[in-house]
């Protein structure tokens, strides 16, 4: 399967919108898939349900780190940092450009908080209509800028 059937899959099977853009490409980069599961779990329905940052956005941006991520010391290696930051921005740039927003609270329409809301977004299939979209977009931008 390739990233984009992998990161359906997982979504398809419960994960967050984080969870299945980092666990499409944990493979990739020798990351187990249980770890990848696990520390993208916080960063779903915007960051720990704060309806910030799209989680599909933040998984995006740690497949990112994997790839280009500073790991070593010294100032030599702050080219990592920068490219990590550059790519970070363009992928959220291009994702805002096709939505509107980064944020899950105004790209749902809705405040997960709210234990109604949260249920009418369920009740709607809105994480299975809009979310699935939104996890597409993120990994289809990865593949173009990866």
């Amino acid at each position: 399967m390739n990233h984009l059937e992998l990161a359906d899959n997982y979504h398809q099977r419960g994960y967050g919108c984080a969870q299945s853009v980092l666990a499409a490409y944990s493979q990739d980069f020798g990351l187990e898939e249980k770890f990848a599961l696990k520390l993208a779990n916080g960063f779903g329905s915007g960051m720990g349900r704060l309806c910030r940052v799209c989680g599909s956005l933040t998984g995006g941006f740690m497949v990112i780190g994997l790839k280009y991520g500073r790991w070593e010391e010294g100032p030599q290696h702050t080219i990592d940092t920068e490219e990590t930051y550059r790519l970070v921005r363009l992928l959220a740039e291009r994702f805002e450009a096709k939505n509107g927003t980064l944020l899950c609270r105004e790209l749902l329409g809705l405040d997960l908080n709210d234990p109604i809301q949260r249920q009418y977004a369920t009740d709607e299939g809105l994480f299975k209509t809009r979310c699935t979209g939104y996890i597409r977009d993120v990994v289809q931008i990865l593949e173009e800028i990866l």
